[in-house]
C-alpha cells in the first residue's frame, strides 16, 4: 500500500433522500442522484499546537452508476470533501516528512431505503486498505499492518472508538515501525474518516494524532 497525500479519494455515503413528488425525477432518472458533503477539518489551534501544516484541501465529485430497486439504474454524483496535513519529523539528525493527518467527509445518502455507499459496512481494517493507498505520510510501502488495541476518544461530542494499528514501512531508506489511528463514524449526514499516520519510535506524535482527532469540526 502506498500512501499519497494528494489523492485520499473514496466513493459513497449514507443518509437519506425522501421519495416525494419533488423528487420523482430522481426516481424516474430524468436527472443524476447529487450529493454533497460538509467538509471536516482539524482546528488551527490544534495544527498549530501539534506543528502540522495543511499539504492539500480539496473537493471531488465522484460520478458512478448504481441500480435502485426495481432494476432501475442511476447516476450519481458525490462531492468528497478531503483535508491532508503532514509534519516534517526529525529522523536520524534529518528533517523528513514523517507524519500525515487526513480527515475525509463523504455524503450521505440512501434512496427507496437502501444505501449506495461501497464502504458502509467496512470495519476500520477494511478502510485501513480503502484509504492508505492514497495517503502520503513521507515513509515508503507499509505492510503486515496489524491492529494493535481500540480506545476511545471524544469527538465532536460523543465517545468514538478509535482503532490503532502497527505496520512496517521505511524512512530515509532505513525500517521503521509505523502506526496508524483511524476511526470512522456518521456525523450531521456525512460519513466521516479521520487518519493519522506516523513513525512509532515518535512516541509525541500519538499524542498529537489524538489532539488532531479530538479537535475536527464538521462542518467546518
Amino acid at each position: 500500500m502506498t500512501l499519497s497525500r494528494r489523492s485520499l479519494l473514496a466513493a459513497g455515503a449514507t443518509g437519506t433522500i425522501a421519495l416525494t413528488a419533488g423528487c420523482i425525477d430522481v426516481v424516474l432518472g430524468n436527472e443524476p442522484l447529487a450529493f454533497d458533503s460538509d467538509a471536516v477539518r482539524p482546528t488551527d489551534d490544534a495544527l498549530e499546537e501539534t506543528g502540522y501544516a495543511e499539504d492539500d484541501i480539496s473537493e471531488r465529485t465522484i460520478d458512478r452508476s448504481v441500480e435502485l430497486p426495481g432494476g432501475v439504474e442511476r447516476r450519481v454524483e458525490a462531492s468528497i470533501s478531503t483535508a491532508v496535513y503532514s509534519k516534517a519529523v526529525e529522523y536520524q539528525g534529518e528533517e523528513r516528512d514523517g507524519a500525515a493527518f487526513a480527515a475525509v467527509s463523504i455524503p450521505g445518502m440512501e434512496v427507496a431505503g437502501r444505501s449506495l455507499n461501497p464502504i458502509d459496512d467496512l470495519s476500520n481494517e477494511e478502510l485501513i486498505d480503502r484509504f492508505l493507498g492514497g495517503f502520503e505520510g513521507g515513509q515508503g510501502d507499509i505492510s503486515d499492518i496489524q491492529h494493535q488495541e481500540t480506545f476511545g476518544l471524544d469527538i465532536l461530542g460523543d465517545g468514538r472508538e478509535v482503532d490503532a494499528f502497527l505496520g512496517e514501512s521505511e524512512l530515509g531508506g532505513e525500517p521503521i515501525d509505523v502506526e496508524i489511528k483511524l476511526t470512522s463514524f456518521d456525523h450531521e449526514g456525512d460519513l466521516l474518516v479521520l487518519l493519522g499516520t506516523y513513525p512509532k519510535l515518535l512516541t509525541e506524535e500519538s499524542a498529537n494524532a489524538e489532539v488532531l482527532l479530538e479537535s475536527v469540526e464538521h462542518p467546518a
